[in-house]
């Protein structure tokens, strides 16, 4: 799951694979925007087939915290 977030943020930010860390957070660290976010979210679901809930996405800051609520959700 890790891996393939960390392949999906590299289509939205230059920053390269080994730099992104599970404590990395996205808009501070990695340099997303908010649409960015939101498109890559969308990207997500699609990839994973799951529903994202959008309130609860806003309370995602780091991909570990990514990680962690796809795995709940397509569990």
């Amino acid at each position: 799951m890790f891996e393939k977030l960390v392949e999906l943020i590299g289509n939205y930010v230059e920053v390269e694979a080994e730099q992104i860390h599970p404590e990395s957070r996205f808009m501070e660290d990695l340099g997303f925007t908010s649409f960015d976010f939101m498109s890559m979210l969308g990207e997500l679901e699609e990839e994973f087939d799951v529903e994202i809930d959008q309130k609860e996405a806003a309370n995602i800051r780091t991909v570990q915290e990514a990680v962690e609520y796809l795995e709940k959700i397509s569990a």
